[in-house]
């Protein structure tokens, strides 16, 4: 890159010794200001606000660190609003690593600014239970209760706690799925390989289904799946409102708990099928890099994550069971396009099993779901679902398909159509029951019938007998 381009950085000396400055400054000079980012950012798109924009507020970050002081009320208000979709980052033709800036922005924000004591609930409250799936669901459970009192809560300025009830879904949840772990789910197969399965927090109370449809789709490859105990909440929700301290202690925890099992027998792969925890799970190894006790395994725990759909496009999943003739819209997730770069696989694993898959127009923009965004910054998510749910109507399709469960429950509350995990009906295509929510759509469903034995031929079919 022509040195005169890059961004000029005023950091001194002595800001420099500290490695999270020197990452920053790095990062930073790889910016040309050239705008393309701007492009496919979505709060850009939606405001048109330069401050917006990932240039803009690279521009905020920059001042920020180089001055060394409190973060100001409009640095906060304009990272508050990134959705760390990430979609800048696919465009950045200088390979801006913005992910790492602005976790370091957000990790900032929170240890020098003040936010509100209204905001500061809230964000205590997602901290202290999202993470933790006995806590959530009793939190879903109560929230019935409290939707009478939003339109309160909103006329007093609790307008981020109106918002957080009002996400619970209104259907009673699921019961708890049939393998929650810890333990292993062990395939009557011959045993081909062994991984390890994030079973979650937030997911496994709002569609346990997803990890039972994971964990018979790798059974019938002869895939043991294994729930380590210890393992939780990968981090992520706490880590991108800038708590690094709890963000570090939940990485460590998974970390931990899943040597314990790697040591014990090999792990051909770490298995995540929430997109979102699987983008702060892979990237636990540069979380922890100044951790001299945990950096090793940290970035070992990293290089065996894989996506469930990154994962089963290496195995040949075999002629489905049931064919059928559904339309699917899919839902390209960010943090599975942008953050693990993950694209094609899922609609190839799809189209082998017989779906007719299709794309949304403006895949690349994020749905606004973004973890506890939705929550935070309600009206600005709203304006992104409104915005997808028009493109995803205009495809005419049966159900839409996505890989995350934010993705599932946010587009679901605008859709008129079915959302669900592109596991289950990889699971249901290869003979599992009908997805939660799609019996309506199993008359599309047709089984595919089974050869008779006797009418297999055989090499010795082709050998002349004399």
């Amino acid at each position: 890159m022509t040195a005169w381009l890059e961004m000029k950085t005023n950091f001194s000396p002595e800001q420099l010794l500290d490695p999270r400055i020197a990452e920053a400054d790095s990062i930073l000079k790889r910016c040309v200001h050239c705008g393309l980012c701007t492009a496919t950012c979505p709060t850009y798109l939606l405001g048109g606000d330069e401050r917006d924009s990932p240039r803009g507020r690279i521009y905020l970050m920059k001042d920020m660190f180089e001055s060394g002081k409190a973060a100001s009320s409009q640095v906060q208000h304009h990272v508050d609003r990134c959705l760390s979709c990430l979609s800048c980052m696919t465009t950045c033709p200088g390979g801006v690593d913005y992910m790492h800036l602005v976790d370091a922005a957000r990790a900032h924000i929170t240890a020098t600014a003040r936010r509100p004591v209204k905001e500061r609930l809230v964000r205590w409250l997602l901290a202290a239970i999202v993470p933790y799936p006995s806590r959530f669901r009793w939190a879903l459970k109560a929230a019935p209760m409290g939707r009478s009192l939003t339109g309160v809560m909103r006329a007093t300025g609790f307008r981020q706690l109106a918002a957080m009830i009002e996400s619970a879904p209104r259907v009673p949840l699921p019961r708890a799925g049939k393998f929650r772990g810890p333990g292993t789910a062990a395939t009557t197969a011959r045993r081909r390989a062994r991984v390890i399965l994030l079973a979650g927090c937030a997911q496994q109370v709002l569609r346990p289904d997803i990890n039972d449809a994971t964990i018979r789709v790798l059974a019938r490859r002869g895939i043991d799946v294994e729930v380590v105990a210890g393992a939780g909440c990968c981090g992520g929700v706490v880590h991108h409102m800038g708590n690094a301290t709890d963000g570090l202690r939940l990485a460590r925890q998974n970390v931990d708990a899943w040597w314990k099992a790697i040591t014990r027998e090999p792990v051909d792969a770490i298995i995540i099928n929430t997109s979102g925890c699987g983008t702060t799970v892979k990237d636990y190894g540069h979380m922890l890099r100044l951790d001299p006790t945990y950096a090793e395994r940290a970035g070992k725990v990293s290089a065996l994550t894989k996506d469930v759909t990154e994962f089963l496009s290496s195995y040949d999943l075999g002629a489905p069971k049931r064919w059928s003739s559904l339309k699917v819209a899919y839902h390209a997730a960010c943090s599975l396009q942008h953050g693990q770069k993950i694209v094609d696989q899922p609609k190839s694993l799809l189209k082998s099993a017989g779906y007719t898959v299709v794309d949304v127009a403006e895949g690349h923009i994020c749905c606004g779901s973004a973890g506890v965004y939705s929550i935070l910054q309600s009206e600005l998510a709203g304006a992104l679902r409104d915005r997808k749910v028009g493109n995803i109507e205009q495809l005419r399709a049966d159900l839409v398909a996505a890989g995350n469960i934010g993705c599932i429950t946010h587009l679901a509350d605008g859709v008129s159509i079915p959302v669900t995990h592109t596991v289950e009906l990889l699971d249901w295509a290869y003979g599992g029951p009908v997805p939660r929510g799609l019996e309506g759509l199993s008359a599309y469903m047709n089984d595919v019938p089974s050869p008779a034995r006797s009418s297999v031929l055989t090499a010795d079919d082709y050998i002349d007998p004399a």
